[in-house]
């Protein structure tokens, strides 16, 4: 049976305090933990120079190439060109069936054979009737008629002698001539198909000049003038060529809405044609401009998607957000357009993790120098010790 305890009067208020006081205790809110200074490193904003230029790629490109083809329709029977031959002036590269260009030449030849019999009948008609006219025999009307049917039979054989020309000239159309010496880089047809008339076959690079091809977006074709300087550097050989802009295109490309340029480079230098190569406008680099780049590890994206950095307040040690304008990428580096004034000390490392007026420290290598050295000095050390220790077992 267990006795309750019984304090004396005087004992109950302060029993009675000592527990209100214990309750308020565990009532009350413990107090905030303070949030730790994060060490960042920081880089002074300074003005430098681009490294990298706008560069573009492109390819070599005769600056003329001729297109040709048969002047006449009809079946092809021989091909001679092949993709990538060497060809002269006047030499043969296709031929056409010329069978019926041939009977068409041989009728002309014939309807040409009559109207000169028929304007040597006319003639010697005219001849009679001039002399009967002499002695008074016909009339004068008879006479002009004998001369009217002379001057239609001469206007026959003109006639007849054009239409030969030009079917003799269709028969020397079935055969395909290049009219320039260079390079074939396009072949479209082959035997035993039937091409029209001005159908593209053959295109022959013609030997001479070079031209470098490349598009530049609509924004940067009003600083590519014609005449300016262009780098040129051929991608298999890292060869660095110079040319000049010869041209522009008017209108942009109607897929692409790019303009084409084209670069006139020294034939004696040229890399083969079709060569893949880099071009650099000089009008579009922009090496020498002075700009503030920061690395970007050092940005970071605000909620209204404008990129931000954080600036160090070197005073009170605490860091603020400030908006910036990127303008462009230098390698691995942000070209900011706007925002940043040399001097500044900006949060390159560790941006993610701190928010407006926190207190920070700048970081500091753990290893210093000195320790380094230590480091480095005891390693040597560790080789003797292990051979003393085991030569002292080995003797034991």
């Amino acid at each position: 049976m267990s006795i309750p305890l019984r304090f004396p009067l005087f004992v109950r208020p302060a029993l009675y305090m000592v527990g209100v006081v214990a309750l308020l205790a565990g009532c009350s809110k413990p107090e905030p933990v303070a949030e730790p200074i994060r060490a960042v490193k920081v880089l002074t904003v300074a003005v430098g120079n681009i490294a990298s230029a706008q560069e573009f790629s492109g390819e070599v490109r005769a600056q003329v190439d001729s297109v040709l083809g048969f002047r006449v329709g009809g079946k092809i029977i021989q091909r001679q060109a092949e993709l990538g031959q060497r060809v002269k002036v006047g030499q043969v590269l296709a031929q056409l069936d010329p069978q019926d260009y041939k009977l068409a030449a041989d009728a002309a030849r014939a309807q040409l054979a009559a109207a000169v019999t028929s304007r040597d009948l006319a003639a010697a008609n005219y001849k009679r009737y001039k002399d009967l006219k002499e002695q008074n025999f016909i009339s004068g009307a008879e006479l002009e008629q004998r001369d009217s049917a002379l001057k239609a039979a001469v206007a026959q054989v003109q006639q007849a002698q054009a239409q030969l020309e030009s079917t003799g000239n269709q028969a020397v159309y079935t055969r395909l001539v290049s009219d320039v010496a260079g390079v074939v880089t396009l072949v479209s047809a082959d035997p035993g198909q039937v091409v029209a008339g001005g159908a593209p076959v053959v295109r022959v690079a013609k030997d001479g000049p070079r031209d470098v091809v490349f598009v530049v977006p609509e924004d940067r074709v009003a600083a590519v003038t014609l005449g300016s300087t262009v780098d040129v550097r051929v991608w298999a050989t890292n060869t660095k060529l110079v040319g000049k802009v010869r041209e522009v295109a008017a209108s942009a490309d109607t897929v692409t809405r790019t303009f084409q340029v084209k670069v006139a480079i020294d034939a004696s230098t040229a890399p083969a044609l079709g060569t893949t190569v880099y071009v650099v406008p000089q009008a579009l680099s922009l090496a020498s401009m002075p700009v503030i780049k920061l690395p970007t590890s050092a940005l970071k994206q605000e909620s209204n998607g404008s990129s931000a950095v954080w600036v160090l307040d070197a005073a009170s040690m605490t860091v603020k957000s400030q908006p910036v304008v990127v303008a462009a990428a230098d390698g691995n580096e942000a070209v900011i357009a706007s925002g940043l004034l040399p001097g500044m000390q900006v949060v390159t490392a560790g941006v993610h993790v701190l928010a407006p007026g926190q207190k920070v420290s700048i970081y500091q290598s753990k290893m210093a120098p000195a320790q380094v050295d230590a480091a480095q000095a005891a390693i040597p050390s560790v080789a003797p010790a292990s051979a003393s220790a085991s030569a002292s077992s080995a003797a034991k």
